[in-house]
């Protein structure tokens, strides 16, 4: 006799069983689920902006992805890195955070390769396509909230000098190709 296939479960089903549960069943449900994992935590904590600095563990995740203890053998993880940003996106809907996450993701890059010397091709490009994602988002945000990104943005190109792999000239690029009025 073949082994039964079970069906997987769907969101409908899930809104179907979670539907019939009472207000104090659900907050135990959340309950349990925010206390299963750390991750879980994260996300509840970012979607209802629970603490003072509810960017701050996916900063943490970046920063020990970017730049990461050599001394311990610990490898740079860009895609850790890049998945903890996109987290912060999903639960939080916060565009302010999430570039703040992304411009974190390039100066931890930069500081790692101006610390230890260049790295790799890929390991540009990942910073680059940040950056350049980063420039956009800031470019849609209303003036005044545009300055603090701004000057971050900036002082990447001024650091990035002497950075190998054309970096510093790519940086450049994007920055004013967006900002065409700062270049002087």
């Amino acid at each position: 006799m073949p082994p039964r296939k079970h069906k997987q479960s769907t969101w409908s089903s899930v809104k179907a069983a979670a539907s019939g549960l009472s207000r104090d069943d659900l907050l135990a449900l959340l309950r349990n689920l925010y206390e299963l994992s750390s991750s879980n935590k994260q996300f509840v904590d970012a979607r209802l902006r629970i603490g003072s600095d509810h960017v701050a563990p996916h900063k943490k995740i970046v920063s020990d992805c970017m730049y990461p203890d050599v001394l311990r053998n610990h490898p740079v993880q860009i895609s850790k890195a890049k998945k903890a940003i996109s987290d912060y996106r999903k639960a939080a809907g916060d565009i302010h955070g999430e570039i703040d996450l992304m411009i974190h993701f390039v100066e931890c890059g930069n500081r790692f390769t101006c610390d230890y010397g260049d790295i790799n091709e890929p390991f540009y490009d990942a910073l680059l396509n940040m950056y350049a994602k980063a420039v956009q988002a800031v470019a849609g945000l209303p003036e005044p909230a545009m300055a603090p990104f701004r000057n971050r943005l900036w002082k990447l190109t001024e650091a990035s000098r002497g950075i190998g792999w054309g970096y510093h000239d790519d940086l450049c690029e994007a920055y004013y190709s967006v900002f065409p009025e700062d270049d002087a």
